[in-house]
């Protein structure tokens, strides 16, 4: 994940022709969830916060669900095990799984104020 993040942050993915464009995109013209995230992160990376923002509003649902991730690798790393939410991981996935499809339907609805969330 730093080896990752040390690329994204190196290399700007609007212009290094060696990051995978979306498949869904490419091929049906309708933006996924998760477009605009790498070159959004390259953003955050170097302090632009609303270009960000502009590539994807759910940056900081996706930095809060990566750093989760990292926490818990190096948790597992470092204790054996990793870190936990308790009862709350189905609701939470649930939730996050209905804010996706949400987000993925209206972002390309072809009108104001909708608009400005495609890519």
């Amino acid at each position: 994940m730093i080896a990752g993040a040390f690329f994204v942050w190196l290399f700007d993915p609007a212009r290094a022709g060696f990051f995978p464009a979306c498949p869904l995109l490419s091929l049906t013209g309708y933006a996924c969830p998760g477009c605009g995230l790498t070159r959004g992160t390259h953003a955050l990376f170097h302090g632009d916060i609303m270009t960000a923002l502009d590539f994807n509003a759910l940056i900081p649902l996706a930095m809060l669900f990566f750093g989760y991730i990292f926490a818990s690798l190096v948790s597992v790393a470092w204790r054996g095990k990793g870190i936990l939410l308790g009862n709350w991981n189905l609701v939470l996935l649930w939730v996050t799984v209905g804010m996706l499809i949400v987000f993925g339907v209206v972002r390309n609805l072809p009108f104001y104020p909708f608009s400005v969330l495609f890519p």
